[in-house]
Formats: structure tokens, sequence, C-alpha cells
């Protein structure tokens, strides 16, 4: 599975019905939304004004990415605004499962996420209770970063641990992904890959994303 999903976060916020309407009309499967409270991450970036004003207009599953505390207390609206799934961090609770059972309640695919320093080794006794894992190979917070080589290995990790447990949600990966490393990462094992400033900022963001897929 080749998925691409640009990431809202490094569209033209005075211009959103515009990205909506390219998301729309371009090869993007997911349109990818960053919600950061600026206490999980340093960075504030925006919440359900934004999110209920795009899901009527936008024709694309809207894949929530959760960068706050307490996403117990948030997942189950973000359901209700019409997301396709809902992901947040596995570092951010000491339990994920009442939360991924909030998710599953409301009809919502699941996702749980790390950052780059924690063990993908954590992840084994959920890869059987989510839909998604979204491995970010930048650290959560900002657009723009660096891709982090060693995300190829974490990768590898994550899908020995798949094969070993039996089971195989979709493999997200978030942070630096362009054309360059798109090829590479999906040969490794990814199902879906996050391009925020690759697509948003470039010239004719459609061929770079056919460019990734291909």
């Amino acid at each position: 599975m080749k998925l691409i999903a640009p990431s809202l976060l490094a569209a033209d916020f005075l211009n959103l019905g515009e990205a909506c309407k390219f998301i729309n009309e371009s090869s993007a499967d997911w349109l990818h939304l960053d919600v950061m409270d600026g206490t999980f991450v340093p960075n504030i970036s925006f919440g359900f004004p934004v999110m209920e004003s795009i899901a009527p207009v936008c024709c694309k599953p809207l894949d929530v990415h959760l960068m706050i505390v307490h996403p117990e207390k948030y997942a189950e609206r973000f359901c209700q605004a019409g997301a396709y799934s809902v992901g947040f961090h596995l570092e951010a609770v000491d339990d994920p499962e009442p939360i991924l059972s909030v998710i599953r309640k409301q009809g919502v695919h699941t996702c749980l996420t790390i950052n780059p320093d924690i063990d993908v080794e954590r992840l084994r006794p959920h890869v059987g209770k989510v839909d998604m894992i979204l491995l970010m190979s930048v650290f959560a917070g900002y657009g723009g970063q660096k891709f982090i080589e060693a995300t190829y290995d974490r990768i590898a990790q994550l899908r020995r641990i798949m094969d070993e447990e039996g089971f195989h949600p979709l493999l997200e990966i978030d942070g630096g992904v362009n054309a360059s490393n798109a090829p590479a990462l999906f040969d490794a094992g990814a199902d879906v890959l996050v391009a925020g400033t690759a697509v948003f900022r470039a010239e004719n963001p459609d061929e770079v994303i056919r460019t990734m897929k291909a």
C-alpha cells in the first residue's frame, strides 16, 4: 500500500479552503491534521474550530495526529468532528487502551504514535489492538525538520515485531518525508507517508505527490 497524507500544518492558513480544494482534486489519499497543545510539544497549531470547518468540504479522509497531553479528554470529540483516524502518543499516557476503546466505539480508526527516542519495542503489546502505528521520523512539534535516518532501522524493527505477533496494522511515517526518500520508505515497509513542506511548499504539489507514490 502506498498512501500519501499531506499535512495541513504546512498549508497557507489564510486559504484553507483552497488547500482543501487542492487535496480533493489531487492524488493525495488522506489529509493529515497535526494538533499541538504547546505542552506535550513546544508548538501550538489548531484544534476543533479548524477541523470542524474543513471536515464538510474535504472529501479525503482526515488523519488526526494528537500531539497533546491528556488525549483522553479530546479523542472522542475529534472523532465526532469528522476524523477518519485518530492517533495519539504512547508516551503521553499510562495506558492507551481506554482511549483506543473510545475511538473504536466512535467507528473511527485507531493509531498509536511514538517519537524517535521511544523504544519501538514498547509498541509490541499494542500492535494487535490498533489499525495503524505512526513512527515519527523527526521529533513531534515542528514542521520542516530534517529526516532522521535511523527511521529505516526502526521500521525494520517494527515490521519484525508485527511478524512475530501476527498482526499487521498500517505503518505511517511522519517527518522530513519528501520525493527523495519516499521510495526507500515504501520499500522499507511504510504504508502511509505524511508530507507537509514537501507538498504544500512545492511549485507543483500534485506532481510531488504522484512522484512519491510512483
